[in-house]
């Protein structure tokens, strides 16, 4: 008797922007296709890929990573920080918790909480709300 494992699928909410610049990179991406003929690997179907259709080595991004950091004029962080960063930057944006768990894709929201750093603008911005609700 086989096992039989259940598959989850997870659905990533993404702003128009991101959704627009992956469509460019679709089309970019059949282009290629056309251009390798027989020799694109249709095995994997992936969004990002080698000019073969194969997949990229799993440090192939981190040099694009690391440039976007630097013409953003931010810190050198890993790419995984990047989901703190959409973490807190949603909850400064007011979005309640439980829909901040679902965007990152969490099961628990004790994970979820690790992923939302508390701001001087969100201390800021909670100090505020409380002074109106006691002295308004």
């Amino acid at each position: 008797m086989e096992d039989e494992v259940e598959s989850e699928q997870f659905v990533l909410p993404l702003p128009k922007p991101v959704v627009h610049e992956l469509r460019h990179h679709w089309h970019s991406q059949q282009r290629e296709k056309t251009r390798a003929g027989s020799g694109w690997d249709d095995r994997w179907d992936l969004v990002f890929c080698r000019p073969d259709g194969g997949p990229l080595g799993k440090r192939a991004d981190w040099a694009d990573w690391k440039n976007v950091l630097r013409a953003a004029g931010v810190r050198d962080v890993r790419v995984h920080d990047g989901r703190h960063t959409a973490g807190t930057l949603l909850a400064q944006l007011g979005i309640d918790p439980k829909t901040v768990q679902q965007i990152l894709g969490h099961s628990q929201m004790s994970q979820t909480a690790r992923y939302i750093h508390a701001s001087d603008a969100l201390t800021r911005g909670a100090v505020d709300r409380m002074g109106e609700a006691l002295w308004s």
